[in-house]
């Protein structure tokens, strides 16, 4: 009862974690002298977005490219660190929606607008400064070995259910993002808090059943994929659909009650020294091939689809809507209170 009258407490925002480097790769030009340089910060792992440097370079051979895959937290914090040095990004690409809206909101991004980014669906675009380029459902996922599919839940009734049931078939087989660690599992649990009446009840249920708590979707399907785990909950369906791909015993579950999907946006910051490269890289990310490569190679949902029109998320997908909505979450005292709650639902009683 304790930790459902804490949950009640649902406002928040401490200051970022220190900011550490992130993977780099360099993907040289393909002409024997390079014309153009582009450095992008992006959330997306280096494997996954190294499709789509490939065939933008196939296009601009003469444009070097460097990308630095960096978790979103410290994406954010390292722009306002070092967004005047040598090796300030030229693009910003994230899932962490509400921070990077407030990049937008500071007076820190620059507006573009061209025949590409008019075909984005107002609900994924905000003052011509933030563009989604893709989206993705926020999803269940599970291990088809170790939880039958007649136990497998597809609603969160029936998830706090299953945390309830006789025996705790999931006592320390679940898990899901920590909120203090991952922003995007931090706008992910404010969404949730928002939007769904059971929020505190299943909170308080997956800490009675020892919730594993990880910053990385990675390492969450990797616990799950070996067993480890048995479900992970709200975790990005991209990545978890790309281990199916590769022959992972896993299974995706988007929530009947309401499935919430995520943009990756697109954010140009007024500090880039290669602005009409970044201008050129997003046209690309937006026209129906970029949008192809993100659908075909990335496994990432194109937020335009075929013959230009907008794609549509689907009749029990929620998006997150792009805008100052999303600030609200980003006060410092409402998330260090909101914080403060989650972590004595999820946590075991001393």
């Amino acid at each position: 009862m304790k930790r459902l009258l804490l949950w009640t407490m649902l406002w928040l925002l401490a200051a970022p974690a220190a900011a550490a480097p992130g993977d780099v790769q360099r993907f040289p030009a393909r002409t024997a002298t390079p014309n153009a340089q582009l450095r992008i910060h992006g959330t997306t792992d280096i494997e996954v977005f190294a499709m789509v440097v490939a065939d933008y370079q196939r296009l601009n051979p003469g444009t070097e490219v460097v990308y630095e895959d960096i978790i979103t937290q410290d994406l954010h914090a390292r722009f306002l660190r070092d967004r005047n040095g040598p090796a300030s990004p030229d693009l910003l690409i994230s899932s962490g929606m509400d921070l990077q809206t407030k990049l937008v909101n500071d007076g820190y991004a620059l507006p573009h607008q061209s025949a590409m980014t008019d075909a984005v669906p107002s609900w994924a675009q905000w003052r011509h400064e933030a563009y989604g380029i893709s989206y993705e459902p926020v999803t269940i996922v599970y291990n088809t070995r170790t939880l039958p599919a007649g136990k497998v839940p597809h609603t969160r009734r029936q998830l706090l259910e299953l945390l309830r049931a006789e025996g705790a078939p999931l006592r320390g087989k679940v898990g899901t993002y920590d909120i203090e660690r991952s922003s995007v599992g931090y706008l992910l649990a404010t969404q949730d808090a928002h939007r769904g009446s059971i929020a505190g009840a299943l909170l308080a249920a997956l800490g009675d059943n020892g919730v594993l708590r990880e910053e990385r979707t990675g390492v969450l399907l990797d616990k799950v994929s070996s067993g480890e785990l048995s479900l992970a909950y709200n975790v990005l369906g991209s990545y978890a659909q790309a281990r199916i791909d590769a022959g992972a015993p896993l299974g995706i579950v988007e929530p009947e009650d309401y499935t919430l999907v995520v943009l990756r946006t697109a954010v140009i910051p007024r500090s880039s020294r290669n602005q009409s490269e970044a201008r050129r890289f997003l046209d690309y990310l937006l026209s129906p091939r970029g949008q192809q490569v993100l659908s075909r190679e990335a496994r990432l949902m194109p937020i335009i689809g075929s013959a230009g029109r907008e794609s549509t998320p689907g009749r029990n997908r929620r998006p997150i809507l792009l805008g100052p909505g999303l600030l609200v979450y980003l006060d410092a005292l409402k998330r260090r209170q909101f914080i403060d709650a989650w972590r004595s639902s999820v946590e075991p009683a001393r």
